[in-house]
């Protein structure tokens, strides 16, 4: 299974380095977004009980987050697009394991979405935000960006193997990014939502992978608050994961 895996992996690898700019491309709206949302809110930090001194250090860990979702809750759209085409068909009747077929995927959608967080911290630096370089709280919180583009990348791949139609899971697509990060901290922080929004972005994982990345970016590192949020996180993950494997097996009866 780890041999398959890796086979794959470098195959869809390979297909990314040959088209450089879709990897770009996906950064446009998180770009506009730091940006234009950094200028737009910045003296909401005058408001009392805000938590950082300025909008920017607070809504960069959202801006990370952000390019996670945008690049890894497309992820199902190419496995569909194999499914249709008959290549899976051709991958079931090879010896491949099954579960390399979607575990490649999402590994892959992962890793993209890595180097697109770390283009989007340059850029952030670059633009005055105050962040933790240190290599191990910069680790810490690439640890989230991982498990959180396992997590999408699963769900969307999933999705795609249960609904077998692109319509229908481009529109759970655009619910799995917008809709989730207004439900999170990305934007204001907690106590500045209202009651319900506070109780959704408790079942929220996009909120906890903000708080955690915000742990160890913005301010004095806080180590117990950011490992409660990336057990949370992992445990989201894990369940992704497996969804996903499951959901190929049921397609392969």
């Amino acid at each position: 299974m780890l041999a398959d895996t890796w086979y794959l992996f470098n195959k869809y690898m390979k297909i990314t380095i040959r088209m450089p700019m879709w990897t770009l491309f996906t950064l446009v709206q998180p770009l506009i977004w730091l940006v234009i949302f950094g200028q737009l809110f910045k003296n909401i930090t005058q408001l009392p009980g805000f938590p950082t001194g300025t909008y920017m250090d607070f809504f960069v860990p959202g801006v990370l987050i952000m390019t996670v979702l945008f690049g890894s809750s497309w992820s199902g759209v190419s496995l569909l697009r194999e499914i249709q085409s008959g290549t899976v068909d051709k991958m079931l009747v090879s010896p491949v394991s099954r579960v390399a077929v979607v575990l490649s995927r999402v590994l892959h959608s992962t890793a993209q979405v890595v180097v697109q967080v770390l283009i989007m911290l340059m850029v952030a630096w670059a633009l005055g935000a105050h962040l933790n370089l240190n290599p191990i709280y910069l680790g810490l919180s690439m640890l989230v960006v991982v498990l959180l583009g396992l997590c999408f990348a699963a769900v969307s791949n999933g999705f795609a193997i249960a609904l077998q139609r692109e319509e229908p899971l481009v529109i759970i697509g655009n619910l799995m990014t917008l809709p989730l990060m207004f439900f999170s901290t990305a934007l204001v922080p907690t106590n500045f939502m209202p009651d319900w929004i506070k109780y959704v972005a408790t079942i929220n994982p996009i909120n906890y992978a903000v708080e955690a990345v915000r742990d160890v970016l913005v301010g004095t590192p806080n180590l117990s608050a950011y490992g409660m949020a990336a057990l949370i996180l992992s445990i989201f993950t894990a369940a992704a994961l497996w969804w996903a494997v499951a959901a190929f097996n049921a397609l392969r009866d």
